[in-house]
């Protein structure tokens, strides 16, 4: 049994330092108000066994909590009032150099939580740690200076989730729909570099990868672009191949026919897509930001974005060229193929390419190859999203944000160039166990907690006014998402809808299951579930009526804070069996992990949700290896098509490096109770000798999961 330090360090469980703080304690009262040996054993072995039963390493403020209790139960309640004051004596000390201690574990690789913070983010590398450091900092001053005691307070105790707290400090924005259209028509500046409209399709790939690592390294969410504004180089390509030829055969005094020099033309064009989307994937993977990691981009597959003709035939071949690397895979240090986590593929599912008869039916069978190969392209039903974004179609940013549907003054609609300005979250699991299952208190207590949360984000919102131009000028004054002048502000993009800010939502699984005992797909719960969204929702119209700032309604996608949200409730109300039990609580409206329910089924029940859920939100499935059955993979798409907007099937791609194995690499649990990762054919444990991708908020990740999301990921059932 292990137990994890306040710098985050995990170390092995030791009893005798419960006893020696008892016994310290303890000869600070007179002898009539001590503890007797035995009682002091009685103490340590209490808090041992609550330790063993909590199924993971719990943390040195749990047990401290736990001998405080076992004090007060030997009735020594002037030794407990003692114990209360050491602690809160050492609590002011430690805060005056908790900040160093994090830092230093961060330096020396021993800090627990942050080596399993971010699943595409290796904390060895000192990149990361640099950038780890500088948000150590960063949270301690706005933990100290710009937030409110309240909601940081709130933040700590899991009752809700401040976001990137970490680049709070700075003025920085979340995740973007990049104009990729207009940096590469009318040209852009990236590091002071005048960069004119291209002249190739290779060019414009080569630009939109810099303007990528630009732009990541300028903000701390995802990205998308659209293949949509690359399809026109590739008919710049093609013209400038033509003159190329019939230069050529004309020097050679051969033969020239519009068809011999078209035929060939044709073949280099071919070749330099294959080039231009080769060097998207692999920039994309190899580019290192200022923040650690790869750029977090999604690239967006649209066919019905270009009109009818040529350009459409283009954009076909890049995306048919896109998915045929993404099967391929790329290559580790070992040379083997393996699943890379981005950029992540979205495809529009759309009825000129949904059924055998349509005329991009090999391209969607293409798609499906790649989804059983490596777990992506996601996909998006035009059929649906038209529906419920006033017949638009477009990409979310990051792994599942979506901007609301905005008008500008010229009255069209427009999407690219515009962000989200960031994410606050309400833990609707603590919401419950605080109303002891009261209906009537529960709705107060929602009213209370969304209060808090709305000055919370206008915390950020805030946060953002004044903020110059000149902080990230290729994404203010270069086009990637506006042509603001030097000096100027970006306030006029912070109102009116150009821009959103996500209330989030986690936990209305447990929620549901407090308030009335069932799961939220019971049919006498869901009503309830239905409700809680709603009330969730109209609050947002409200904020936005009276602040003209676009508050949207966002299914949260926990990653690490589904174990802080799972270990502070169960600090807060103990282990409540359906509710408290596990290590992770569920992510946004979810159905639980360990429900036995179809993929078609699930689909049609989340799509409900879904739709109540404007700022962003994707449902997924959980299959095996489907290599081998793509008609099922097909089926599950046409599904999507006509159920549901956003959605995306969990297979498996791992590799051992020590035998070979690209099977399911599984979760086991050691001799300690800790979930590790095992090579079910050598047994190789060692995490830095094997390849695993799981997709777990909506993104893939690589670099293995906290305890809490590692227990969420064992525990999935299959739904096909």
């Amino acid at each position: 049994m292990n137990i994890i330090k306040r710098s985050g360090m995990e170390v092995a469980f030791d009893a005798i330092k419960i006893e020696d703080a008892v016994r310290k304690a303890n000869g600070s009262v007179d002898e009539g108000d001590r503890l007797s040996d035995r009682q002091i054993e009685t103490v340590v072995e209490n808090v041992t066994a609550l330790c063993s039963k909590m199924k993971r390493s719990p943390n040195v403020e749990e047990i401290q909590d736990m001998v405080e209790e076992e004090i007060m139960k030997q009735q020594t309640y002037k030794l407990a009032s003692n114990y209360i004051t050491y602690r809160y004596k050492r609590e002011l000390v430690r805060k005056s150099n908790s900040t160093d201690e994090q830092i230093l574990s961060l330096l020396e690789c021993s800090n627990e939580e942050v080596l399993q913070e971010n699943s595409n983010k290796n904390p060895i590398v000192n990149s990361v740690q640099r950038d780890y450091m500088a948000g150590e900092v960063s949270k301690d001053i706005t933990k100290r200076f710009l937030l409110p005691p309240d909601i940081v307070s709130a933040h700590e105790k899991g009752i809700i989730h401040f976001h990137d707290a970490d680049y709070f400090a700075q003025h920085m924005h979340n995740c973007c729909l990049v104009n990729l259209e207009d940096m590469l028509q009318n040209g852009t500046i990236i590091s002071e570099t005048m960069i004119e409209r291209p002249h190739s399709f290779s060019t414009a790939c080569n630009i939109a990868t810099q303007a990528i690592a630009q732009i990541a390294s300028s903000q701390y969410g995802g990205q998308s672009i659209t293949l949509s504004h690359l399809a026109p180089f590739v008919q710049v390509s093609r013209e400038k191949f033509r003159r190329e030829v019939r230069d050529e055969l004309t020097s050679q005094g051969l033969e020239v026919t519009d068809e011999l020099v078209a035929k060939i033309a044709e073949m280099r064009v071919l070749r330099e897509i294959k080039q231009g989307v080769q060097m998207i994937q692999y920039q994309v993977i190899t580019l290192m930001t200022t923040n650690g990691q790869a750029p977090f981009v999604t690239v967006f597959m649209y066919l019905n974005e270009v009109p009818a003709g040529q350009i459409r035939e283009d954009l076909a071949l890049i995306i048919r060229e896109m998915l045929l690397q993404r099967i391929e895979g790329v290559k580790n240090e070992q040379g083997i193929s393996i699943t890379p986590a981005f950029p992540k593929l979205i495809y529009v599912l759309e009825e000129n390419n949904i059924s055998e008869d349509s005329p991009y039916w090999e391209l969607t069978r293409l798609a499906a190859c790649c989804t059983a190969k490596r777990m992506v392209p996601d996909y998006i039903s035009e059929k649906i999203i038209k529906k419920l974004k006033e017949g638009n179609c477009y990409p979310c940013m990051g792994c599942r944000s979506f901007l609301t549907v905005y008008k500008d003054e010229n009255d069209h609609y427009k999407f690219y160039g515009r962000f989200n300005q960031g994410v606050v979250t309400l833990n609707l699991v603590d919401i419950a166990c605080s109303s002891s299952g009261d209906m009537e208190k529960f709705w107060q207590i929602m009213k209370e907690r969304l209060a808090l949360c709305r000055r919370a984000l206008m915390c950020r919102h805030e946060r953002l006014k004044g903020t110059p131009s000149d902080v990230a000028p290729i994404l203010w004054q270069n086009g990637a998402l506006a042509r603001l002048k030097k000096g100027e502000t970006i306030d006029k993009l912070l109102y009116g809808g150009y821009s959103t800010i996500s209330l989030g939502y986690a936990g209305l699984c447990e929620c549901v299951r407090y308030m009335t005992g069932k799961s939220h797909t019971a049919p006498l719960a869901t009503p309830f579930a239905l409700e809680v969204m709603n009330h969730l929702n109209d609050t947002c119209k409200k904020w936005a009526a009276e602040t003209n700032i676009s508050f949207s309604l966002y299914g949260t996608p926990l990653e690490s804070t589904t174990y802080k949200f799972a270990k502070c409730l169960q600090n807060r109300f103990g282990i409540i069996p359906g509710v408290t039990d596990k290590n992770y609580i569920t992510n946004s409206y979810h159905v639980h992990v360990t429900e036995p329910i179809n993929a078609f089924d699930k689909l049609t029940f989340e799509a409900q949700f879904q739709e109540l859920s404007p700022g962003g939100a994707i449902s997924y499935v959980e299959v095996p290896n489907m290599q081998n059955n793509i008609e099922a993979v097909l089926a599950v798409m046409q599904h999507i098509y006509d159920h549901i907007m956003y959605a995306e099937l969990n297979t498996k791609s791992d590799y051992c490096q020590n035998c070979g194995y690209d099977g399911e690499i599984y979760i086991i649990e050691d001799k300690h109770g800790k979930l590790i990762w095992e090579c079910p054919k050598c047994g190789n444990r060692d995490q830095n000798k094997m390849n695993v991708a799981r997709r777990t908020c909506g993104y893939i990740g690589t670099q293995f999961w906290n305890q809490g999301r590692t227990q969420e990921i064992r525990e999935r059932v299959m739904h096909l």
